[in-house]
């Protein structure tokens, strides 16, 4: 799966390829996603957000038209990503579902949901999506 990752700093980056392992194509930049820098996701399937950036609306629908299917955050909060603009967009969201993991824990997490997304699985309990799911399944 192509892959973005905006505003991960040197700890972060070193983490996430070891967890990735060359397994993705993830594209690292150090400036923060903007509606000015949103141009170099252009292409990529998924969005890997970092430092509980914040994911609004207007970033949804540009993420959206640039291609984006899937943003992963690195975070077990998910408030700062606008799921109902989300899921309007048809956009799925994964998290860390799990709060005290370390920081590879966390990295082999998001490595794990693009894993599963790459293969058209649920992310199970990693799910953010705002879908009215009984029972999480491979076609969500």
């Amino acid at each position: 799966m192509k892959a973005i990752a905006y505003n991960i700093n040197t700890k972060e980056k070193e983490w996430l390829i070891l967890a990735n392992y060359k397994k993705h194509d993830i594209t690292i930049i150090a400036n923060s996603l903007t509606l000015d820098t949103l141009n170099f996701a252009a292409g990529k399937e998924a969005l890997i957000v970092f430092n509980k950036d914040l994911i609004d609306a207007p970033l949804i629908e540009g993420l959206k038209a640039v291609g984006i299917k899937y943003i992963a955050s690195s975070t077990f909060g998910f408030d700062h990503i606008d799921l109902e603009a989300a899921r309007l967009a048809g956009l799925k969201i994964a998290n860390i579902p799990f709060k005290d993991g370390g920081a590879l824990e966390n990295m082999n997490q998001v490595i794990t949901n693009l894993d599963n997304w790459s293969a058209g699985k649920c992310v199970g309990d990693a799910c953010c999506c705002q879908k009215d799911c009984a029972i999480k399944i491979e076609t969500h």
